[in-house]
């Protein structure tokens, strides 16, 4: 652990060569990291770390009263899951009512002025879809930051949290400049593996009892395919091409998700080929001979993990070559398609979880609960891709669930929230809570929180729930009554 003491002067010494003193502990070589200054690169009144689907809504949430905000991102564009080609599960309830408005639906409808989304559709299995264009989503949402003047800074990592007994003060990033501090008077989490709050001390969880964690999959978007002959072999071969769950009336027409062709693997495992799944996922783009295929599943990937997670990459794009030889030799529609292009990187299901005042299980889900502190709703079931074998599990509730503001809120730690996959769920209420309508929900819910937080001069953990609750709807956002 590094202990860092925060200097408010204007001058800094420049890096110098750091000489390491190499000392071996058993078998275990290690370096021993001389004592340093770190330059404070700036002080804002919220930092969010993550510019994922939670870290754009809880900045510009933030910003919109003026408040100093900043977000920081490792990769050079916001946007996250987003990007990856996978559809938008969730903005309707069970009962076809719209459950995620507020900010997540002005992504939508910047995106559809730019005819770059669908319509939020009923899907049985998912409760709804919305397809999105997954460069488009990049500019849109970073526009959505720059309107309310969120500063934003590309290509660092959060390396350590600066902390006052149980304050969180800030963040020390690590880039090609070096390390460096931001300081920041609340600081949202929204990485999506609970890096600020592992390193800030708070308790995090990994997957079920046993450790095991959702797999997570490289997506890839195949082109030339004929989408009209893939739709008349659902609708009028249902013996061969089998779905789990959707009717067919769901494929006669609009943007759609195929779960099922149990049949179709089996029959290419029996002629060889190798498929980790047992279901054929494959989703609709907007391109009329478009279809982005979600079938790779790399076991045993920890995405906090560097190792593990290169393994899972490398282990996934040899996945994807036989599963596209699978597509052109088993489904109608893909004999003469293309592979376009792959996502910039896996999407990771599960990582950690951190413990909070609040702990949302999948009894809250399936019982529809309601909380008094609610900051959001959501509908998506309970959708666990096994840690180990080739397939998942699925429950549903009757209508949608509250997410409770204590969920956002770590138990012990202060001026520090997180949204998102990383929010204080167990392992089965998170394979609900993780898709990126109900992020975007917790993290809207998040900025706004730590905004009047700092105006009122109070920790997160003793905001006014009743004033964030009324600042969502005042701004668009669903609550139920």
């Amino acid at each position: 652990f590094f202990f860092f003491f925060i200097h408010f002067n204007d001058s800094f010494h420049n890096f110098a060569p750091i000489n390491f003193i190499y000392r071996i502990m058993s078998t275990i070589k290690t370096i021993l990291e001389p004592e340093r200054t770190i330059p404070v690169k700036d002080e804002v009144d919220i930092l969010v770390v993550g510019g994922g689907p939670a870290g754009i809504m809880a900045a510009r949430a933030a910003a919109e009263s003026g408040l100093k905000v900043m977000l920081i991102e490792s990769r050079g564009y916001v946007g996250g899951n987003l990007t990856l080609g996978l559809p938008i599960l969730g903005y309707l309830g069970r009962k076809g009512n719209q459950v995620v408005e507020g900010l997540p639906q002005m992504l939508i409808d910047r995106l559809r002025a730019r005819g770059k989304a669908s319509e939020h559709k009923p899907c049985k299995n998912h409760v709804s879809l919305t397809i999105i264009d997954s460069e488009e989503v990049k500019d849109v949402a970073l526009e959505m930051l720059e309107d309310v003047g969120v500063k934003i800074l590309f290509y660092v990592f959060c390396s350590d949290v600066i902390k006052e007994g149980n304050d969180v003060k800030g963040v020390i990033i690590e880039s090609k400049e070096g390390r460096e501090a931001i300081l920041a008077k609340t600081v949202i989490d929204c990485t999506g593996d609970g890096d600020v709050a592992f390193r800030a001390g708070v308790e995090c969880h990994k997957g079920d009892a046993d450790g095991g964690m959702q797999p997570p999959t490289l997506m890839f978007c195949m082109r030339g395919v004929n989408v009209q002959e893939l739709r008349d072999a659902i609708v009028n071969r249902p013996e061969e091409f089998d779905m789990d769950v959707m009717p067919t009336e769901q494929f006669k027409s609009g943007p759609f998700i195929v779960v099922g062709f149990r049949k179709k693997i089996e029959e290419a495992r029996e002629k060889g080929y190798s498929i980790p799944v047992a279901r054929t996922i494959l989703i609709t783009g907007l391109a009329d001979d478009e279809i982005w295929v979600n079938m790779s599943r790399v076991c045993g990937v920890d995405s906090t993990n560097p190792t593990s997670y290169t393994d899972g990459e490398i282990t996934a794009r040899m996945q994807n070559d036989e599963i596209e030889r699978y597509l052109r030799d088993f489904i109608p529609g893909f004999e003469h398609a293309w592979r376009d292009k792959v996502a910039a990187f896996m999407g990771i299901r599960e990582s950690r979880v951190i413990k909070g005042k609040y702990v949302l299980t999948a009894d809250d889900i399936l019982s529809c609960r309601k909380f008094e502190d609610a900051v959001g709703v959501a509908s998506y079931p309970v959708d666990i891709h096994h840690s180990h074998g080739d397939d998942c599990t699925m429950m549903w509730c009757p209508d949608c669930y509250d997410l409770p503001y204590r969920m956002l809120v770590p138990e012990k730690v202060e001026n520090l929230l997180v949204a998102g996959r990383c929010a204080s769920m167990t392992h089965e209420a998170m394979a609900s809570a993780r898709v990126m309508s109900t992020c975007m929900v917790m993290g809207e819910a998040a900025g706004r929180a730590a905004k009047i937080a700092v105006e009122e001069g109070v920790p997160v953990s003793k905001v006014n729930v009743e004033a964030v609750r009324e600042d969502l709807r005042e701004n668009g956002a669903y609550l139920r009554d």
